[in-house]
């Protein structure tokens, strides 16, 4: 999927380790920013940590991070 993402919009900024997550492209008055779904990015972390450990390190390491224009959209799809 992330191919052809890049072959439409051009160069996006990825998450390292969180494809399976992509849900889709925001493009609003800003560079077009890959969107990720937060429940299959916390399902991807609890492989290999607890549920609280996951959200804790979710939280604070990739979703609390701004990385420019191109920072990737996290949509809380838990509710």
């Amino acid at each position: 999927m992330i191919d052809d993402i890049v072959g439409d919009y051009g160069s996006v900024l990825k998450a390292d380790g969180f494809d399976e997550a992509i849900i889709g492209v925001a493009t609003d008055f800003t560079e077009p920013r890959l969107v990720y779904s937060v429940s299959k990015c916390l399902e991807i972390l609890k492989r290999d940590m607890s549920e609280e450990d996951a959200m804790e390190y979710f939280t604070y390491n990739v979703s609390g991070a701004y990385v420019g224009e191109q920072t990737p959209v996290w949509c809380w799809d838990l509710y």
